[in-house]
């Protein structure tokens, strides 16, 4: 039996502002056709199918297209995606009994039973070959947003005030154990001899390697990560979603795919792929690592000196504008960073300058100065200091000293809610 393992399309991402559809395009387009070439039993999306909880129109075709498509290209071909904490469970549920008759399952939230426990049964997808027999099982278990899963005990019940840990990460990560236990033990009871099990979640696992600015924290405080070893050696694969970069995490069969487009110019450097998992019987005998080919560019210049940085666009070998007949959408990105002495308010039009006649999208300029600044210089974004961090200064400057621990920890609380009320229809 084959797999193919993907996550983290991020459909509809706007990158700069700029509209990455065309990529999309090219990269579905791509695994269309290496279903046709690999021929693989099924399909499995681990999360991040879009980039919003609202996903734009345009987006949402990409996606329906797609597994429209693989259906009709390939019947037989089962396909499972689970919501990510991008996506919006309820929107990814929502078309699920009308994408059952493509052989697909849409997995975007958990239920739970009136006795508090989950209902992991709904999870637990059978994966069949082409004769129909069934190969293996995929428990596929979607982003849980914190307000699902903390405070559960074991029975699904909520605990008395004073057996709760006092961190948001704390309640999450437990909440999220006793999910995955729940999944497997009903996987492991469905399992028939020479039957593999496969899980799929959209997490964040302790150890893994985080992209620079990509990977939106799941948990205010950033508490969130699990262990490796919460899955049992029984498992044959775990197909992860929610980094970015390629990678295999405490075992060679525990992976994440990566993303099949560099989301920001840090994502550059490593290639972008979707894996191939090969198994007989109930282990894994071969993971491929299939490249996706990248159809626009991504170029970064810098940090230079502007004198640098202006002799480097001029005499760089972009094409000229005037001789090519590719359409403007698949120019290559470039994002260009400065070291200056002081600010330049003619830096742009003299970076446009440089560029002027060559077939590539200034996307981004940033600067920094040569020199550290001094303590009382920095200025720095809000978008870096975060809004608990900023709270702290805020308070700081206030009161001369920083925040006690426990007013930390019930910011970090009404910050958890507030993201968890960001999408209301999903709130249990």
């Amino acid at each position: 039996m084959k797999l193919i393992h993907t996550a983290d399309w991020h459909l509809g991402q706007r990158f700069h502002g700029q509209s990455r559809h065309n990529e999309h395009h090219d990269f579905l387009n791509w695994l269309l056709e290496t279903l046709d070439e690999r021929q693989p039993d099924a399909l499995l999306i681990a999360g991040d199918i879009f980039d919003v909880i609202n996903p734009s129109m345009a987006a949402q075709s990409l996606l329906y297209d797609f597994l429209v498509s693989a259906h009709e290209r390939q019947p037989q071909l089962t396909i499972v995606m689970i919501a990510g904490n991008h996506d919006s469970s309820t929107r990814i549920e929502l078309p699920a009994p009308l994408l059952q008759r493509l052989n697909t399952h849409a997995l975007g939230r958990i239920l739970w039973h009136d006795s508090g426990r989950p209902d992991v049964d709904r999870l637990i997808v059978p994966l069949t070959d082409r004769q129909g027999v069934t190969r293996a099982w995929c428990m596929a278990l979607p982003f849980l947003r914190p307000a699902e899963v903390t405070g559960r005990t074991h029975d699904g019940t909520r605990p008395d005030d004073e057996d709760v840990s006092e961190t948001p990460g704390d309640h999450y990560v437990q909440g999220m154990v006793r999910v995955h236990d729940a999944l497997f033990e009903a996987g492991l009871q469905k399992r028939e001899p020479g039957q593999a099990l496969i899980a799929m979640s959209h997490a964040h696992l302790h150890g893994a390697s985080v992209s620079e600015h990509s990977e939106r924290p799941i948990v205010i405080g950033g508490e969130e990560s699990l262990s490796a070893s919460l899955f049992p050696p029984d498992i044959a694969y775990v197909a992860l979603g929610h980094l970015h970069k390629p990678q295999r995490v405490g075992s060679d069969h525990i992976r994440y795919s990566g993303s099949p487009l560099a989301m920001d110019f840090s994502e550059t450097h490593y290639p972008h792929q979707v894996l191939e998992v090969t198994l007989e019987g109930e282990q894994v005998a071969e993971i491929t690592s299939l490249l996706i080919p990248r159809s626009v560019a991504m170029h970064r210049v810098g940090p230079l000196p502007l004198e640098e940085v202006l002799e480097t666009l001029a005499s760089s070998d972009f094409v000229d504008d005037t001789q090519t007949d590719l359409p403007r959408d698949t120019w290559p990105w470039l994002d260009v960073r400065v070291m200056l002495d002081a600010p330049r308010v003619d830096l742009r039009p003299l970076i446009e300058h440089a560029l002027k006649g060559k077939a590539v999208r200034l996307i981004s300029i940033t600067t920094r100065t040569s020199q550290p600044p001094s303590p009382d210089q920095v200025c720095e974004s809000l978008d870096d200091l975060g809004p608990v961090d900023l709270f702290g200064r805020v308070w700081a400057r206030e009161y001369g000293d920083a925040p006690p621990d426990e007013v930390i920890h019930d910011v970090q609380s009404l910050m958890q809610t507030l993201l968890d009320d960001e999408t209301p229809e999903e709130t249990p």
